[in-house]
Formats: C-alpha cells, structure tokens, sequence
C-alpha cells in the first residue's frame, strides 16, 4: 500500500533549519543558497579567503557589490519567490527578520517526513476520544505542588495510550520519496490577529514585529515573514502499511484497545477533526472579516465532502503555520472548560485573560501578494 499527499495550500514542513541571510544572496527575484563549501576552496587557491571570512563574521548580510557573483555562479540551490514584488520587501527588512525556514531535505531532494504526517494522524485520533475525564487531570495535575513542565502530554496518553501501546501502532508510515525542487517557492507570510470593538465585534490587524499591530488598511505597514514552502498541487509519495498482527481482536484486547484501529476508521477521525478546524476558521474569516480567504476555505470544504464519500482519503492541517488548532484539541471540549484549564498556565493565561478568541491570530499565505490562504492544508488518499 502507498500513500499520496496533494498539497492544497502552501505547506511548510521543515526539519528545523533556517537560512541566515549570510547563507543566501537575493538575485533575480529569486533567494540564491550558497554552495558555501565550494566557494572555500575556490577562495582557498587565492588571497580572497581571509576578506570572505572577515565579511561573514561581521557581516549581516552578504554584500553584493563586493560577493554578487556567487551568488551567480555558486549557488548549490535556486528558490524563486512567488511573486517578483517580494524582493523589494527583502530588501527593508532587517537581517534579524530575514531567516528563512525551510523544507525538510535529503540530497535527492525534498521530502515529507512521516513523523509530521502521522502527528497530524495522532493528533485527529486525540480530537476524537477527548472526553471531559482527560481535562479534569490536567485540570488537577496544573493545581498540584509540582505541575507537570509537558500537561498535555498526560492527556494525550490517557486517551491515545503510552507509546509503548498507542492505539497508532496499527498504521505504518515511510518518510515520502523526494519531490521536485521546482515544486519549492519562497511565499510571504504575515500575522493576523484581532482586535476587540464591542460585544463579540472584532476589527482586524496585522502583527509588526517584534510587537504591535497596524490596521487593515495599513498591511503594508506590517512585518512579513518569508518560508520555503511546497506549492499547492506539489505531491508526495510514499510507503504505507497496516500491521495486521495488532489487528488481531485478542492482540488488541491485551494491549487494552476496545478494537483495534484500522485505515478506514483513522481517515474518517482525520476528516471529522478538518471538518471542526474548518469550521473555527470561517469563524475567524467571519469576526476579520477577511474576505479574501473566503475562496480558499470554500475549496477545501468543497474538498472536504468529496473526501468524505470515499474510505480511502482525508484532509489534514501539518507542518510551519498551521496553527494552534492543528497541534492542539481545544475544538473537542466546552471552551469555557478549555479556557479554564489553559488559563493555569502561565504561558497562556494573559491571553486568556484579555477575552478574546483564542487563538486571535493565524498565519496567512500571500498568493500574488494578496492574502490568499492558511498554510499546511493537504490531501491524503490511500492508493
């Protein structure tokens, strides 16, 4: 059995790496990554290495007056921007803000790692057998002596099952083949967030770094983020299996399992998690009024009951900026449960305190430098 994994909205699953703006140059509207090892040793034959390295170590971005040419002749990768407007944006941003994630890689190329597949598998499957029990040990756990540092943890294995017996160990995933590096662009990303106007009435904003908010109208003003991100359209491929010894009702039994768990019953839980993250976004477009989304939501629900009628499919949130509601199963319990119990968390609780939805604010892809779409939707089909 295989897998295959269509990219709906841009995506970004990285491997944790960024790019310092010493690592690339921008050339041609498009961000040049520096072969750097071979540009040592051809520096190396002269008496140019001792100034190129002075440059770095001082350096916040690579000057290129002086180093241009590398940029040219030795870059070992060429990402495009998407659109030829957001080098300008490049060029007045300062280099703190100018590191740009990227996509997991292998020297074949890019790739989707399994792990990030199968957390957003797990992730559903959590959504689905979230019950009020769960909450009230976090909700303890929080108010004793010594809190846990990881709370959610103990909910995730109260309802999902330690590692050692995880109701997941019954589906298999392999890391993807490499897809093409021409499926890679570099998108623009800026923050929404909310403001309140009134009783449930909300004015929209957009983040300015490194804190603060403009007005809508003022987007410009506000401070972009640059990704490697795969296109939409982009597919991955990949091994796929169901161990069928874990399947047995007597195995299941002994590992505590009221049955096991089987393809067709993680892609429906995986379908009905899009269907309640969905529904939160249009929530949000509704409170922003952020319009031009409204297309892009309105395909991927059309999606979503396309999916639906098959067993072999579903629709997932992964990977950089999809979100809160991606990681987290604050959709599967009484919000004002969730608020409580989140609220003991000193990460949390200032957010929470201020009465506002929350999350207030997601990641929005520009497309044709316009607010297009969230990040990290995909199709996942059995084949």
């Amino acid at each position: 059995m295989r897998y295959r994994l269509t990219v709906l909205t841009p995506m970004l699953v990285g491997d944790g790496s960024k790019l310092s703006p010493i690592d690339y140059m921008v050339w041609r509207d498009q961000v040049n990554i520096l072969d750097q090892t071979r540009i040592f040793r051809l520096l190396a034959r002269g008496s140019r290495l001792e100034n190129y390295l002075k440059q770095i170590a001082k350096a916040e971005k690579l000057d290129f007056a002086s180093w241009g040419g590398f940029a040219q002749n030795f870059a070992k990768r060429r990402v495009p921007f998407e659109h030829p407007s957001y080098s300008a944006y490049w060029e007045r941003l300062p280099a703190e803000q100018l590191h740009i994630p990227t996509f997991a890689a292998s020297v074949a190329g890019p790739y989707l790692p399994a792990s990030a597949l199968k957390g957003a598998l797990r992730t559903s499957l959590i959504f689905k057998l979230a019950d009020g029990r769960a909450l009230k040990e976090v909700e303890a756990a929080l108010a004793s002596e010594r809190p846990p540092r990881q709370p959610g943890q103990l909910a995730e294995e109260r309802v999902a099952g330690a590692p050692s017996h995880t109701r997941m160990r019954t589906i298999a995933l392999a890391d993807s083949a490499p897809a093409p590096q021409a499926s890679l662009k570099i998108h623009l990303v800026r923050v929404a967030t909310l403001e309140r106007k009134g009783p449930r009435q909300f004015e929209l904003r957009w983040k300015q770094a490194p804190r603060g908010s403009v007005e809508a109208r003022r987007i410009e003003e506000s401070t972009p983020q640059f990704a490697e991100m795969a296109s939409p359209g982009t597919v991955f491929e990949g091994e796929a299996a169901e161990r069928g010894f874990l399947t047995q009702p007597e195995i299941a039994r002994a590992l505590g399992w009221r049955s096991p768990l089987r393809w067709p019953d993680m892609l429906a839980i995986a379908n009905d998690y899009a269907a309640a993250m969905l529904a939160a976004h249009r929530q949000y477009v509704t409170w922003s009024g952020l319009g031009t989304l409204e297309e892009s939501l309105g395909r991927l629900e059309r999606t979503l009951e396309q999916v639906r009628a098959r067993n072999d499919a579903c629709l997932v949130a992964l990977g950089w900026g999809a979100g809160f509601l991606s990681k987290a199963v604050n959709l599967a319990v009484p919000e004002e449960d969730f608020r409580r119990v989140l609220g003991q968390h000193p990460l949390y609780a200032r957010a929470l305190r201020a009465g506002l939805p929350f999350p207030k604010t997601r990641r929005i892809v520009f497309l044709d430098n316009r607010p297009a779409a969230l990040p990290g939707w995909a199709m996942l089909e059995l084949v």
